[in-house]
C-alpha cells in the first residue's frame, strides 16, 4: 500500500513539473505592472469574482467566467494588450483562456493578483 502512495506521489510530481504556461499568456510581477502603469495607457481588467477593490487605472470589471457575455466591452483590435488580474492569479488565467478563444493574442496576467500587488506595497482602491 505504501508503494502505491509513493507511485501516485511521483506521478503528481512529474506531471506538475511538465506544466507549461500557454504560449498566448504572459505573466508579469506587481513591480512590472506598476512600472507599465506609470508609463503607458493600458487596458487593465479585474476578473475576480466576487468583485473586489481595484488597482488604480482599472478600465473594466468582468467576472472571469463571463468573458463571452461581455466580449463587446473588450478592444475590437485583437492585438491590443489586455492586462488581467484577480485576487490570486487563477481567475486571470481562466479569463485569458476565454479571451484567447475569442481571438485575442496579447494577454498578460498579474502574477499573484491583488494579493501580491498589496504585498509589494502598491495601493488597491475602491
Amino acid at each position: 500500500m505504501k508503494n502505491i502512495f509513493l507511485y501516485i506521489a511521483c506521478i503528481f510530481l512529474v506531471t506538475g513539473c511538465m506544466f507549461q504556461r500557454p504560449e498566448y499568456l504572459t505573466v508579469i510581477t506587481p513591480a512590472e505592472l506598476n512600472r507599465i502603469l506609470q508609463n503607458d495607457d493600458i487596458f487593465l481588467v479585474d476578473v475576480h469574482t466576487p468583485e473586489q477593490r481595484h488597482i488604480k487605472g482599472t478600465d473594466l470589471f468582468v467576472p472571469y467566467n463571463e468573458i463571452e457575455k461581455y466580449k463587446d466591452k473588450f478592444p475590437a483590435d485583437k492585438d491590443t494588450p489586455i492586462y488581467l488580474y484577480c485576487e490570486g492569479g487563477p481567475m486571470g488565467n481562466a479569463a485569458a483562456k476565454s479571451l484567447h478563444e475569442l481571438g485575442y493574442r496579447n494577454l498578460i496576467n498579474l502574477e499573484g493578483g491583488t494579493s501580491a500587488w498589496k504585498k509589494s506595497g502598491f495601493y488597491v482602491g475602491p
